[in-house]
């Protein structure tokens, strides 16, 4: 084994099941309560690990209003025709009943910091010693007043959380006629998962190829270059010539849902099948909650336990936060925020200072074609005269081409990371 695919085998690895858990659970008087909102890869690992960490010490309460777990990570391969969508879909049953997770089916509806008391949409109050936000995003359609209307997104599904619009996306691509152009709109940095749209791009230009090779791509990038893995992408790109266009620094303006527009600043550009992926920022409940945001989107923390700034007893982790230099949003990531953030609560919990010196990993998998897979890693480590995550020099990297061994390699990362949430 070459010291790079060493490297990355290590990563994959360690950054699952992560780094500087508790080595004995901190000395926890009392029954502690810990809400945690959110049942994606944040909030479901935070919960399981406060009570694996925890030895069962801490009381710990999941309000997530979905039946089952559905991950974003390979649902591409959803709309590609690859994979079916049950495939990555897990239930919290474990978390229940073999962690002791408290599981409330439920949406949060308002945080009263003060009284330290969550309300839900049911009208139950659950009072907290400490409360988790891990809320993702939620997506910002304020710029984009063609999709005001429910009917109007309907017809230009984001498809960018997996479930009911990933299967109606697909169902549109297979509708689509051969010679119909499909036209992808990326927001502008930052958003959840900075390769997807990309990796979308490229399997949906391979359904293309294989059944209707006459339509086309059309990628509209509100940024000015491709955001992750770029040289990667471009290569990728390059074999679906014909198939992929690629348009940088196209900002999308507003869109005309009924006749399919996406109306950019210096011109209106059809597609047969729109989608648009919009702008986001952290849920509402930040705000409700009177946390500090970072340009009014997004949640800032202190790195070393995820607390908020400005309330204490508050935690937020995933995508909802104000990341650190170099780190993406993403499934990995957010895993591993909530191996930090349960570890410095239950230090807190216990009176004890959090870790001084945590460390972040992350791997991130697209596949340019349902046999080929791509991959950039990074290790981050806390750095006290920022008071921030930093990147480690030397540390991480990227794929030397598309691959097959790595499609092994994103498949079992995927069991891998579900286990270590939901198992």
């Amino acid at each position: 084994m070459d010291r790079r695919r060493f490297l990355h085998a290590g990563l994959v690895g360690a950054g699952v099941l992560g780094l500087g858990a508790c080595a004995s659970a901190p000395r926890i008087t009392g029954r502690p309560r810990v809400v945690v909102v959110g049942g994606g890869f944040g909030g479901a690992t935070l919960a399981r690990y406060l009570r694996l960490w925890g030895e069962g010490r801490v009381d710990v309460v999941l309000v997530e209003p979905d039946a089952r777990f559905v991950s974003c990570p390979l649902s591409n391969l959803v709309l590609s025709g690859d994979r079916d969508l049950p495939s990555l879909s897990l239930g919290y049953e474990n978390l229940r009943d073999c962690w002791g997770v408290r599981w409330v089916q439920d949406r949060a509806v308002a945080v009263d910091a003060q009284a330290r008391q969550l309300r839900l949409e049911n009208g139950e109050t659950l009072s907290w010693d400490r409360l988790v936000l891990a809320t993702g995003v939620e997506f910002d359609y304020s710029g984009l007043p063609g999709l005001a209307a429910d009917e109007a997104r309907q017809r230009v599904p984001h498809a960018w959380k997996a479930g009911p619009q990933t299967l109606q996306l697909r169902a549109q691509l297979e509708a689509l006629p051969n010679g119909g152009v499909f036209a992808i709109c990326v927001p502008p940095m930052p958003y959840r998962c900075p390769p997807g749209p990309y990796e979308r791009a490229c399997l949906v230009a391979s359904y293309f190829k294989r059944h209707k090779p006459r339509s086309r791509v059309l990628v509209l990038d509100a940024n000015p270059e491709i955001v992750s893995k770029k040289g990667l992408f471009q290569r990728a790109f390059a074999q679906y010539k014909g198939i992929i266009e690629y348009r940088p620094g196209a900002e999308l303006r507003d869109v005309d849902a009924a006749r399919g527009l996406a109306l950019l600043d210096f011109e209106d550009v059809r597609a047969d099948l729109l989608n648009v992926i919009p702008p986001q920022r952290a849920g509402g409940l930040l705000a409700d909650a009177g946390l500090k945001r970072v340009n009014g989107r997004w949640a800032e923390v202190d790195w070393l336990s995820f607390e908020s700034v400005n309330v204490p007893g508050v935690h937020v982790i995933g995508d909802a936060i104000a990341l650190a230099p170099g780190m993406p949003k993403s499934g990995h990531m957010a895993n591993q925020h909530a191996k930090v953030a349960a570890d410095a609560i239950l230090r807190l919990l216990a009176g004890e200072a959090p870790n001084p010196a945590p460390v972040l990993m992350n791997t991130c998998y697209s596949f340019t074609d349902p046999q080929n897979v791509i991959h950039v890693a990074s290790v981050h480590q806390y750095d006290a005269a920022t008071r921030s995550m930093q990147p480690v020099a030397g540390a991480g990297g990227v794929s030397m081409a598309a691959n097959t061994l790595e499609t092994r390699y994103a498949l079992n990362w995927a069991r891998n990371i579900w286990a270590d949430m939901l198992a």
